[in-house]
């Protein structure tokens, strides 16, 4: 007797070489072709076997989250940006390989430089864009006036004492601009954007510019890609990383600067302070893709939960589906 191979119950393509196709096939049902020596499957509207080029498919949401940039060093510098956020649903045919691709957060920067911007993270046709770098501030006596780094969102811009400065531009349908600075005195850097928001620009030495707000997929209770505060100068407020993951600036309020956290694209802090410090590293990306029912596809860590099943890519990897 031929064995039955049904898709919706996860047999792997190996099992399948073993059996031919079944006598009283069900719609959907999958069975290899002993001829031909390949796999197909059974479409009841067309009558017949059909090559699994073309086969049965079904519906996925997908999140792909970039990594955050790197923040600015020194004083007043600008927080990273937050990697991009592109979230969907996509049908895939079952089998079809899907690559995914994890960006790594950007270096935060040291001595009166630019961070490093994230890197892009891909699932398959879909690419976020990696977090624009935050603005390096610049050392007691020197004038600033940098602008943030382009990105998925935009790194904040920087300065020291009456200089303006315009945060990065984004990219359209993954995130939000950085903030910039403006007003006189030692003004600190403005707060990366983040996918829900864009980062605070800083008009006063008693004004944070804290880092945009992430967003909570499918409102599950987490957030991703937010971006990091902006830094000030000795005994001023910085700004706090914006939910989902972004960086606190650094200053008198918050002390030492903070990285990105890991696998939510969130944006370095900008650095500040009396130390004059180094900027927060962007926290890496990450793939999450989900369906209903049990599981069909492979790849990545696998969980069920409320009638979904998960698929998380905290590293690159494959999706079979």
């Amino acid at each position: 007797m031929p064995i039955v191979l049904d898709g919706t119950k996860g047999e792997t393509p190996a099992s399948w070489t073993t059996a031919g196709r079944p006598t009283s096939p069900s719609a959907g049902q999958f069975g290899f072709n002993t001829t031909l020596g390949y796999i197909e499957w059974y479409s009841v509207s067309a009558n017949g076997w059909i090559p699994m080029s073309s086969g049965p498919s079904y519906s996925v949401d997908y999140l792909v989250v970039a990594g955050g940039g790197g923040g600015g060093a020194d004083y007043g510098a600008g927080g990273g940006g937050a990697g991009g956020y592109v979230a969907g649903s996509v049908t895939l045919n079952s089998l079809s390989s899907n690559t995914v691709t994890i960006g790594g957060g950007g270096a935060g920067a040291s001595v009166n430089a630019n961070g490093v911007a994230g890197q892009n993270s891909v699932f398959g046709a879909f690419t976020a864009i990696g977090g624009g770098y935050g603005a390096g501030g610049t050392g007691a006596g020197t004038t600033g006036g940098k602008t943030g780094g382009n990105g998925g969102s935009g790194g904040g811009g920087s300065g020291y004492s009456n200089n303006n400065a315009v945060g990065g531009s984004f990219t359209t349908g993954q995130g939000n601009a950085g903030g910039g600075f403006s007003g006189s005195g030692y003004i600190g850097g403005g707060g990366g954007g983040g996918a829900g928001a864009t980062g605070t620009s800083n008009t006063s030495n008693s004004i944070p510019a804290n880092g945009g707000a992430g967003l909570n997929w499918q409102s599950l209770g987490t957030f991703y890609a937010g971006g990091g505060g902006g830094g000030l100068n000795a005994n001023n407020n910085s700004g706090v990383g914006g939910s989902g993951g972004g960086g606190n600036g650094g200053g008198a309020t918050n002390g030492a600067t903070t990285s990105g956290t890991v696998n939510t694209g969130g944006g370095g802090g900008g650095g500040g302070g009396n130390n004059a410090g180094a900027g927060g590293s962007g926290g890496s990306g990450i793939v999450i893709i989900r369906y209903t029912g049990s599981q069909k596809g492979t790849g990545g860590t696998v969980t069920s939960i409320g009638g979904y099943t998960y698929h998380t890519f905290t590293a690159s990897g494959t999706f079979i589906a």
